[in-house]
């Protein structure tokens, strides 16, 4: 394959610590983690800040007040006033998507100095109110109401049932499935235990309390100070003691006689990633060491009435194929694991020869993943999901271990919303 002009690198990559929602994080909104982030990522690189020429950002919960994330968080870290931005959202991808449009656009040439990532913050969640609610009231808080205007208002509103605001609910819009019932399908269709289910869940957790342990993420997580003063520095859903027996405990959370729990699915978390990309030229002209560069990535989707989560199962093949690879070509393999029966699925569709023919259109399938170069440092169930984050966290740490082990590629695969698969190859520079 030939090596772009203008190859895009990541340089560094910075994310807050990861916290369950409502709890440490619960008074910084998106904006204001992923100022956090982005502000850990400069001091940590030392790149200045004058040399940034735009941010790309991904977010799910999109704060309606400032939707524009990347641009707020130039502003708010009083960045040259010509750092542009813009905000991509694509469910659980969103975080791929910033870095890889962020990537596209400097081997366009546009720009040489990029940062991207994306955050969430679940505690800060917006209650919507019921259409009826805003059709009624949104005439007199927007205009100069007359006495009358508030008696139809009343009218409007009467009998006034269903005028509460709704509890939200991550489903799809189009079937109205939970994602946790997803998961107990793919469970279901895919003979994916409960205890295959326990295994992988704390193994996630054990993974991520080596890592944390032995340093791995020092260079990754920053520090972050809360309104209240509180400084957290790590992250804070790990659970080291985590065991199969201690999961096995857990009742079913979406069907009385399901397979998914609380411990073998990832929790409501708050959290930004950022990670800072340049042209291959310009880093090394600035004395920066590159870490790692994309060799491709693949966007699919799927009938999200049939298995919403499944899309990795293409998009991670589709990937290799446009990086002229096979899976036997892979390092390390890193799957954002919104649920364990989701992962073990996905990894399931790839050694099928069935999946391979009826929907990847060849006669062999992708291969077997071996266990000891997936999630190598946990992933989403143990360390958590900040929607919009995940992404990022994977480039960033994938980026930082191909650097440090000197092992030479990787791929990444992200489930999300909508039947959507993301994933992409990224090689050692």
């Amino acid at each position: 394959m030939a090596e772009k002009r203008n190859r895009a690198v990541v340089v560094g990559g910075a994310r807050t610590p990861f916290v369950r929602a409502f709890t440490d994080f619960t008074r910084l909104d998106s904006i204001a983690l992923a100022g956090a982030a982005v502000r850990g990522l400069i001091e940590r690189t030392g790149i200045a800040p004058g040399e940034i020429q735009s941010i790309v950002w991904g977010g799910v919960v999109l704060p309606s007040h400032a939707p524009n994330i990347a641009r707020e968080i130039a502003l708010d870290l009083n960045l040259d006033f010509g750092c542009e931005g813009y905000t991509v959202t694509r469910a659980c991808a969103s975080g791929l998507q910033a870095v890889t449009s962020a990537a596209a656009a400097i081997e366009r040439g546009e720009y040489d100095i990029m940062i991207a990532g994306g955050s969430d913050s679940t505690s800060n969640a917006e209650i919507k109110l019921p259409q009826k609610v805003v059709h009624a009231v949104a005439p007199v808080a927007l205009g100069k109401p007359k006495p009358m205007d508030y008696l139809e208002v009343v009218r409007q509103l009467a009998p006034f049932t269903d005028i509460l605001p709704r509890q939200p609910k991550i489903a799809e819009r189009t079937t109205g499935e939970v994602m946790g019932e997803s998961a107990e399908k793919m469970a279901r269709v895919n003979g994916i235990s409960r205890a295959d289910q326990d295994v992988f869940a704390a193994r996630s957790h054990q993974r991520a309390a080596a890592a944390i342990a032995s340093g791995r993420f020092d260079d990754e997580v920053v520090p972050v100070t809360t309104p209240s003063g509180t400084r957290i520095e790590r992250d804070g859903l790990v659970r080291a003691n985590t065991s199969v027996e201690k999961l096995a405990l857990l009742k079913p959370v979406f069907e009385q006689n399901g397979t998914v729990t609380a411990g073998n699915a990832s929790p409501l978390t708050d959290g930004a990633s950022a990670v800072l990309l340049m042209s291959e030229e310009k880093a090394r002209a600035l004395g920066f060491t590159p870490k790692a560069a994309f060799r491709s990535w693949s966007f699919v989707s799927v009938d999200p009435a049939d298995q919403v989560l499944i899309g990795p199962a293409i998009s991670m093949p589709r990937a290799l194929d446009k990086a002229g690879m096979t899976l036997a070509d892979i390092d390390l393999v890193d799957i954002h694991e919104a649920f364990a029966a989701q992962t073990l699925s996905v990894l399931r569709m790839l050694e099928s020869a069935e999946w391979a023919k009826a929907r990847l259109d060849r006669d062999e399938p992708v291969g077997i993943v071996d266990i000891d170069s997936l999630n190598v440092h946990g992933g989403s169930i143990s360390l958590g999901h900040p929607f919009g984050a995940t992404g990022a966290r994977m480039v960033t740490t994938m980026a930082n271990e191909l650097a440090r082990t000197g092992k030479q590629t990787a791929l990444l695969g992200i489930c999300a919303a909508g039947g959507i698969g993301a994933s992409a190859v990224l090689e050692r520079v």
